[in-house]
């Protein structure tokens, strides 16, 4: 795919997504290190080490010349790991003055239970003991990046479905959610991703907005649309919008890789989102709240084109 001709359609991505960003608007992506978006996004010709394209020198690049087309990026990484001051340097040294990145939450503190996956060793199948430990986000997630907060948007706190051997009821996932949210410094902007649909409860965006927290629209297998979301009394907790546009209801992340890897183009339009991002972005744009959208490649296959869609 030719990278202008890309970027021609509606008055280049590029100028509009740079133009929206002025306008309460910040839109990207989940993650920048799709290879698959070279021709679109990426110029591969950058990335090349004796004529061949290298992926380290690509991953280790490739940002800076995403945060040229986008205003902002949901850095899935930190929800694995602790981000460090080393690596934060690394990433707010490749943006320009106005990027905000948006971060995933290390899931040391938002899993109740470990799952049984290979990567938590001995923990696997366990329960976290610091499972919702405002000392130790704020130590080894916030601290690390008060250096930066400048080039922070929203940090998200993404739940993994819960099952009912980790809450019975969703009342008690409020409880606890909301001694949790009181403790935090509130200089941040905090956004609350569920996976769980039976929690979207009057309870749950009463807690929220109690403490100025955002509810994290978000498309995903086992949850309602972005767009029944945004129809729930109440969902807008606080006066700035996240939303993250991953899967489609009722499809599972596997079935999304193997449909739509490597993420080079759109493998199915899926018009309900796509309206419902056209619906945050109308609002911002209107001035009346700041919004972070974030997309991902396995909702339609191609990120990048997902967003030109939606600012269309």
């Amino acid at each position: 795919m030719d990278k202008s001709a890309f970027q021609g359609s509606n008055s280049s991505l590029n100028d509009h997504v740079t133009a929206k960003a002025h306008q309460n608007l910040f839109i990207g992506t989940s993650s920048w290190k799709y290879p698959g978006w070279c021709g679109s996004v990426y110029d591969e010709s950058k990335y090349l080490t004796r004529n061949k394209f290298s992926e380290a020198k690509f991953e280790r690049e490739c940002l800076a010349e995403y945060a040229e087309m986008f205003s902002t990026v949901c850095v899935d990484a930190g929800y694995y790991k602790f981000p460090n001051e080393a690596y934060l340097q690394k990433l707010t040294s490749q943006v320009s003055l106005g990027f905000l990145f948006g971060f995933k939450v290390t899931d040391d503190i938002t899993l109740k239970t470990f799952p049984n996956l290979p990567r938590f060793g001995l923990k696997a199948g366990k329960p976290n003991p610091d499972f919702l430990n405002a000392e130790l986000f704020e130590e080894f997630f916030l601290q690390p990046c008060a250096r930066y907060a400048s080039h922070i948007g929203v940090l998200m706190f993404e739940f993994t479905q819960f099952h009912p051997s980790d809450f019975e009821h969703g009342r008690d996932f409020v409880s606890a959610l909301d001694k949790f949210l009181a403790s935090l410094p509130k200089r941040w902007q905090y956004g609350v991703e569920i996976r769980n649909k039976a929690f979207l409860h009057p309870d749950y965006f009463a807690c929220l907005r109690s403490h100025d927290v955002a509810h994290v629209f978000n498309s995903w297998s086992r949850m309602p649309s972005v767009t029944d979301q945004l129809a729930m009394e109440d969902s807008v907790t606080t006066d700035f919008v996240a939303a993250r546009f991953l899967l489609k209801p009722g499809r599972s992340y596997t079935q999304a890789v193997e449909g739509f890897s490597p993420y080079n183009s759109i493998k199915e339009v899926n018009e309900e989102a796509r309206k419902a991002g056209k619906a945050l972005i109308i609002k911002a744009k209107e001035g009346k709240r700041k919004s972070f959208i974030f997309v991902n490649n396995r909702l339609e296959g191609h990120a990048p084109s997902t967003i030109t869609a939606m600012l269309d």
